[in-house]
């Protein structure tokens, strides 16, 4: 059957009418509100055939039609038009993110914050793996007789600490020798090749230095390395899809609620939809693969230095989502995400 620019004008403005009413879509209700030119009579053979195509839906008998994930998909594909965010939107947007922001974890959890504002959805950001941040300094301060504080440093401004016990006849002025002596020794190396072989061998250079003072300082430092290179992961307005009428069965909501609970789920999710080519992609319905999403659609970009993809940033929402809206606004915070981690780098 052949989809021709009637049935796609028809198409698109019943999706567009699904999303802002998510009530089904009757033949009268193109006809009054499009200029299509078209008899309800003549809109309704349409819709008929654009449901055998597997384009619409019709949820029951004598209500109008609702999108399918097909229909949706050709919505994305070739009807949606993906308008830039007005001024005013962009000052709100920016003034939600003017804050001053030293280091990426709280660049990232910021800019999450602001997508499920300004969308009303969920949205969803791990922060990168670090494997490749330098370490930029290395501090032990005490904090009373047997502990102290180790603090570590990177060149994003990534500020880590861990206590740790020492012996208690330790001085705030040794502490000060061995901080100096482990920035000469680890300063400028990658996290990556801060491994155990590095800090090892660091460590057989410390040697003449008591044992039981150097080890757990760095053990501290090697705990310190593991958490900066585990990616955190953000999930913000979780709850908004209870806003929704396609969750207000309690058990759906539930199981949406339960899935997203799980910090490796959502890792997993917006790893699995990274993205080399700085394109925005949009899994729809049946297109995801875990089972408790099948009725949500997922927009996923991913952030950079450079050529080099570091992240990823994500929305979550009905499958009647406003597309448009979430396209150019997480575009518009993507490349403000680029934008500020160049300025944490240029500052570290």
């Amino acid at each position: 059957m052949l989809l021709d620019d009637r049935k796609l004008k028809i198409l698109q403005a019943i999706i567009d009418d699904y999303i802002y009413s998510a009530e089904p879509v009757g033949s009268r209700t193109i006809a009054k509100k499009h200029e299509l030119g078209l008899s309800s009579a003549t809109i309704r053979n349409e819709m008929a055939d654009l449901e055998e195509m597997g384009l619409l839906e019709q949820p029951y008998t004598s209500a109008g039609r609702v999108p399918s994930d097909k229909g949706y998909r050709l919505y994305v594909d070739q009807l949606m038009k993906i308008n830039e965010l007005s001024e005013s939107e962009i000052e709100k947007i920016r003034n939600e993110m003017n804050i001053r922001i030293n280091e990426l974890s709280q660049l990232i959890r910021t800019a999450s914050a602001v997508m499920s504002k300004f969308t009303k959805y969920t949205s969803m950001a791990i922060t990168p793996h670090m494997k490749q941040s330098v370490l930029k300094a290395v501090q032990v301060v005490p904090i009373e007789p047997g502990k102290a504080l180790v603090i570590i440093v990177t060149d994003s401004n990534i500020v880590r600490n861990n206590l740790i016990r020492i012996p208690e006849s330790v001085t705030p002025d040794f502490l000060i020798q061995i901080s100096n002596m482990l920035n000469d020794q680890l300063r400028g190396f990658t996290l990556e090749m801060l491994k155990s072989d590095i800090l090892n061998e660091k460590f057989e250079k410390l040697s003449a230095l008591p044992y039981g003072l150097i080890k757990p300082i760095l053990d501290g430092i090697e705990d310190l390395i593991r958490t900066i290179d585990k990616p955190e992961v953000y999930l913000e307005g979780a709850t908004n899809i209870l806003n929704f009428p396609e969750f207000k069965e309690v058990d759906k909501a539930k199981e949406f609620l339960n899935i997203l609970d799980e910090k490796n789920f959502v890792s997993d999710l917006l790893t699995s939809n990274s993205n080399k080519n700085n394109e925005i992609i949009i899994h729809i319905g049946n297109e995801n693969a875990v089972e408790g999403i099948k009725d949500c659609s997922l927009v996923t970009a991913s952030y950079s230095v450079g050529n080099r993809v570091i992240g990823t940033i994500g929305i979550i929402g009905p499958t009647r989502m406003e597309y448009s809206k979430v396209v150019a606004s997480m575009n518009y915070i993507r490349n403000k995400i680029n934008q500020e981690i160049l300025k944490l780098l240029d500052n570290g």
